[in-house]
């Protein structure tokens, strides 16, 4: 608490430098930025109970949620939302945009201002041959707004998270195609998707290589609409920042313009390099997502039990390890023809393995009680256990591609997320009511009946693959007709 009689500490707002970064000078007084400050709902929606949202009942027994229900029920509170415009006009902010339904307001000002409205002195650090804008410590508001805001994203701009996909080398004779989409899919006989490009926080849509994020950008479009042609696809488009996020997160749960009814996520990065006011926030926009029947697929991770962590202990991989997320890993998968030969747990070691252990953060969800989620390494406790379902994600045996006129094939978990989407876009047509929150149902009533290929053999390195659930293959990989056919008896 810092001077607690006028100011209070925003929970879970604590920051540490990137490790290996150094402090450079104190950035410009009048280096001018936004923040979004994020309020408390009127009353977060309940997805966990049958009695009023979902539990685990079938699409067409639920009770989705419009937005403007949820807005309505669930949203901001007009006079919280004054009470911040008031703070900033106190501090010499400017109120950008006010939102009831996302519960965040954006205020723009320079730096001095920013620092001293929310109690925090802000420096250049060098890092990685870049540099970024950073904090140590907590944030602070006064005490009268201590209830009220729940998070401040934008103080801080450092790099968030990663992709995740790998790169597999083309294979010899493939030719490179045209670059347009139209050119992709009418290559494969498919009907192309309308895809529309979204900016959030002023972010474009600026293609460069094929070795930048243009590889996950085409992966995802083209891996979904090749499962689900003549698709409709908003790509939200946002700086790689917490806050950039986080803002593209709301922006698309809460798009009543594309109204997105199943939203893929392919970037993440392990739970330690997260503040808990961030994984707080995430989990209450995908919970929200939840209550208007919008599935959110994530991508479990690429570096296997240590997401990347170097502190020889397993890591999970955060949106993914959110409990309303649907967590996607990753298996090698050899086929002949049309016939699996043999599908495993994806570890190829230095090449890549997928994502998928227990959370240190959130805590066991209801629906995972009898999956007999492993305790967390080193203790008693357990927690989310992720991933939830599976599918191919070896690069070797990938996904070909094109990015900016060439040919590449393309695997990580960033394409089991797409395909399980793709796959959920298909069966919204089929149902009465769309997938929505589908994790209740996998881990209860339709538990053990053979809906997933199960996978039994591999290891994501902390966590061995057997009969059942498992952290590193969930309840397995895709048998769309199956699973359909379940969630429509």
């Amino acid at each position: 608490m810092r001077n607690a009689s006028k100011r209070n500490v925003v929970v879970g707002s604590e920051r540490e430098p990137v490790p290996g970064a150094k402090p450079m000078a104190a950035i410009r007084a009048d280096e001018r930025f936004e923040v979004t400050v994020q309020v408390r709902p009127k009353a977060p929606p309940d997805v966990s109970k049958a009695d009023g949202c979902l539990g685990d009942l079938a699409p067409a027994r639920r009770k989705y949620l419009s937005r403007d229900e949820l807005a309505a029920d669930h949203g901001a509170d007009a006079q919280d939302l004054s009470k911040v415009a008031a703070f900033a006009k106190a501090h010499g902010l400017s109120v950008v945009e006010s939102s009831v339904a996302r519960r965040s307001v954006v205020l723009s000002g320079d730096a001095k201002s920013m620092c001293a409205a929310f109690g925090v002195a802000l420096h250049q650090f060098a890092h990685g041959g870049g540099t970024y804008r950073g904090r140590t410590g907590p944030i602070s508001v006064p005490a009268g707004l201590t209830p009220i805001v729940e998070g401040v994203f934008g103080l801080d701009n450092r790099p968030q998270a990663e992709p995740h996909f790998l790169r597999h080398e083309p294979l010899r004779g493939m030719s490179a195609k045209a670059a347009s989409l139209d050119a992709y899919f009418g290559g494969l006989g498919i009907a192309a998707p309308t895809v529309k490009a979204v900016s959030v926080d002023h972010a474009p849509n600026h293609p460069t290589n094929a070795n930048s994020a243009d590889g996950e950008v085409m992966l995802d479009i083209e891996v979904a609409a090749a499962i689900a042609p003549k698709a409709v696809i908003a790509v939200y488009f946002a700086p790689n920042t917490s806050r950039g996020f986080l803002d593209a997160l709301t922006t698309a749960v809460h798009d009543d313009v594309n109204k997105p009814s199943v939203i893929s996520i392919s970037w993440g990065s392990a739970e330690p390099n997260w503040t808990a006011q961030a994984m707080t926030q995430f989990d209450q926009v995908l919970q929200a997502a939840a209550s208007m029947g919008v599935t959110v697929c994530v991508a479990a991770g690429d570096s296997g039990s240590a997401d990347g962590v170097p502190d020889g202990k397993p890591h999970v991989d955060f949106p993914a390890s959110s409990p309303h997320a649907l967590a996607c890993g990753g298996t090698k998968l050899v086929a002949s023809g049309h016939t699996i030969r043999s599908e495993v747990v994806w570890n190829e070691g230095a090449g890549g393995a997928t994502g998928g252990g227990v959370s240190g953060f959130f805590a066991l969800p209801g629906y995972q009680s009898g999956a007999h989620i492993p305790a967390i390494a080193g203790t008693r406790k357990t927690g989310r256990g992720l991933p939830d379902v599976a599918g191919d994600a070896d690069p070797a045996t990938g996904y070909e591609v094109a990015v900016d006129g060439q040919v590449l094939v393309i695997g990580g978990t960033s394409a089991v997320a797409p395909l399980w989407a793709g796959l959920i876009a298909l069966m919204n047509q089929q149902l009465p009511q769309p997938v929505g929150f589908l994790n209740p149902l996998l881990y209860g009533s339709l538990a053990g009946k053979s809906l997933l290929r199960d996978i039994t053999s591999g290891s994501n390195g902390a966590y061995a693959a057997g009969p059942g659930w498992d952290a590193c293959s969930g309840w397995g990989s895709v048998k769309g007709s199956a699973l359909l056919a379940a969630l429509a008896a």
